[in-house]
Formats: C-alpha cells, sequence, structure tokens
C-alpha cells in the first residue's frame, strides 16, 4: 500500500511537472498535437451547418472543418481529429485543463474571454460574423422587443447571449422572465414546448435551428439584432505558437479565396507555382520557397495540405451553409474583403 502511495505521488508530481512545463514556456501543444499524432476538438454536436453529429457518427459543419484544416496542417492529415461535444459552460474548462487542444464551437470573441485578467484565451481570427436575434412562432403575431415585455425567454446559460438579452431589456425598461438550459438543444425543446414566448441565440444558430423543425415557415427570426457575435476558435492562452499556428491556418482559408485557389485547382497551382519562379507570393503561400511554415512550426506546405483537405474559407462556407446546404444563411460580412465582406488575410511574407 505504501509503495502504491508513493508511485501515486510520484506520477502526480510527473503530471504536474509536465503541465508546468508548457505553462511557463517550456513547450507548446503544438509539439504534444505533433507527437500524438491527433488532435483533440471541441466542438457543439448540435448546431447544424456549424458542428452537428450526423446519425453515422460523423461530425460536419464549418466549425468542424476548422478542427480538419488545423489536422491537416500539425498532423499532415484532416481525419485525425478526436471531437469533444461541449456544452457552452464546459468549453472555457476544457481548454484550461487540456481535455482539448482546439476550441472551435461557435464563440464570440469579446474582452472577458480574452484578456489575461479574464478567461485568458487566445483567439483566432473571426469565422463568422454574427449577430444576436429572437424566434418566435409566427401565429404570435410579434413583431419586436415591445412585444415580448413580461414574457418567457428561452436563453443558454453561462453565455454572452444571456448578458445580451439582459442588456437589452434593461435598456428599454422592460421585463421578463429568463428560462435558461445549458446547451441550445434544451433551448429549442423549452421553446416547441412552449415553455417560453421566444427564444433567442446568435441568428445563424436560430437559422440552424428552424431548419430541423417539421414546419420551420411557421417561425420566424425577427429583424431585432441585439448585439455582434464575431464568432471564432480559441486555444489556451500563454502559448504563442500554437496560438500563431491555428492564427494562420485560418488566415490561409482566406487567402486561398483571395488567390482563387480551391481544393479541385491546388494541385496545378502548385506545379504552375513550381515552373514559375516569378510567382513570388504564390510560391510563399503554397510552400515552394521555404521558411514561412517553418516559422509557425508546421511544414512549409502546410497550406497545401490544408486546402486539399477542407477546400478554401468561401468551399468550406458554401458546403454547409450556401444556399444549396440545409442551413442556407446569406454570406452577408462573412464574404471576402473583395467582394465587400470583413474577411481578409494578411500578407504571407
Amino acid at each position: 500500500m505504501i509503495r502504491r502511495f508513493a508511485t501515486g505521488l510520484v506520477t502526480l508530481s510527473l503530471l504536474a511537472t509536465g503541465c508546468a512545463s508548457i505553462d511557463q514556456g517550456g513547450g507548446s501543444r503544438l509539439e504534444l498535437i505533433s507527437k500524438r499524432g491527433q488532435l483533440h476538438c471541441g466542438v457543439s454536436g448540435k448546431i447544424p451547418g456549424f458542428s452537428f453529429l450526423l446519425g453515422n457518427g460523423r461530425y460536419e459543419g464549418l466549425d468542424v472543418d476548422i478542427c480538419r484544416a488545423m489536422a491537416a496542417a500539425v498532423v499532415g492529415d484532416a481525419t485525425k481529429v478526436q471531437y469533444r461535444p461541449l456544452t457552452a459552460p464546459e468549453r472555457f474548462t476544457a481548454l484550461k485543463t487540456g481535455e482539448i487542444d482546439l476550441l472551435s464551437r461557435n464563440t464570440t470573441l469579446n474582452l472577458s474571454r480574452d484578456a489575461a485578467g479574464g478567461n485568458g484565451l487566445t483567439f483566432a481570427p473571426v469565422v463568422f460574423h454574427d449577430g444576436q436575434g429572437l424566434m418566435v412562432k409566427r401565429s404570435t403575431g410579434i413583431k419586436g422587443l415591445q412585444d415580448l415585455k413580461a414574457s418567457n425567454i428561452c436563453v443558454g446559460s453561462g453565455t454572452t447571449t444571456e448578458q445580451n438579452l439582459n442588456d437589452a431589456f434593461q435598456e428599454r425598461k422592460l421585463s421578463y422572465t429568463p428560462i435558461k438550459y445549458q446547451d441550445l438543444n434544451q433551448v429549442v425543446a423549452g421553446y416547441l414546448q412552449g415553455r417560453c414566448l421566444a427564444m433567442t441565440s446568435d441568428r445563424s444558430q436560430l437559422a440552424a435551428a428552424r431548419s430541423g423543425f417539421p414546419d420551420p415557415e411557421q417561425h420566424i427570426i425577427l429583424d431585432v439584432v441585439l448585439s455582434k457575435e464575431p464568432l471564432a476558435p480559441a486555444s489556451v492562452g500563454g502559448d504563442q505558437r500554437l496560438g500563431d499556428a491555428i492564427r494562420w491556418v485560418v488566415f490561409a482559408l482566406f487567402a486561398a479565396e483571395e488567390f482563387g485557389i480551391t481544393q479541385e485547382n491546388v494541385d496545378s497551382k502548385l506545379q504552375q507555382a513550381k515552373t514559375n519562379p516569378q510567382m513570388s507570393s504564390l510560391r510563399r503561400f503554397l510552400g515552394v520557397d521555404a521558411g514561412l511554415g517553418q516559422k509557425l512550426g508546421l511544414a512549409d506546405d502546410f497550406v497545401v495540405k490544408v486546402i486539399r483537405a477542407t477546400g478554401n474559407y468561401g468551399e468550406i462556407y458554401n458546403r454547409h451553409l450556401g444556399p444549396n446546404s440545409s442551413v442556407p444563411i446569406p454570406r452577408g460580412l462573412n464574404r471576402s474583403y473583395r467582394q465587400g465582406g470583413l474577411l481578409i488575410a494578411p500578407p504571407f511574407n
């Protein structure tokens, strides 16, 4: 018994030493992912179009493809991802404890989550510009916030959504009762069961939820937008190498669309870059001229691996949220800056 106790203390000491070495700058989780040969990625698993667990056990959606892109860049294989479905209250703890390497779960970037005095996360570029909305049954005749005075409203607990809802009603001096749930499925269930007159979430999530209703046309998303919701992947704070890698993988998805590089033509573009020394920017971007990937702790051709696996950002968006998808959402602000949107990648040089 004494030997087992002593062994346990040694094991805990080694684990603590290992964790401390990463936290204190002795290493990066990027190296751990590479050695492990697998990315642990936190998702929702319950939001069609973003991260949704299919009946065959496969995950799909925009957030899922961010995980796949990162795995392609770091491990060299987009299938080497272990998905961890997380509720909103669980997600930040999962990052801090090391349960996941990357959080790709429709998470709003804000000061409290980014700052060292708050959650202390490291955010990647915004992958979906959204805003909070409200959904009601068409039969209610509700048109705006004033019509919801003294009503029950279903909302996710522990989210910025809950705070934004409270702010909006306080500013207008309107009373309401929040009916709180742990995840979106519970919010939807409460709404459909009539426990609340309206449900609130990001407008993208409302559209995703409505797509699964038996009679989606009987539910309307109000024109009211309660907030800005810039949704971005996140990693644990203080690990610059991991944060840099995630940041530039996302930028690569944006830049590939700017370059016109797609999943279908990436190999021909690569060959074109190899045979034409004058195409300097393309050669750097695709890793023909070495150096950029190494600065991130990635292979120089990481962009090629990413685009082969997922396509560019526009392809990812169209696959999951485009007009022919099950959750069609107009791109709007999520277009490339060349098309009047907000997505732009810094130079790869």
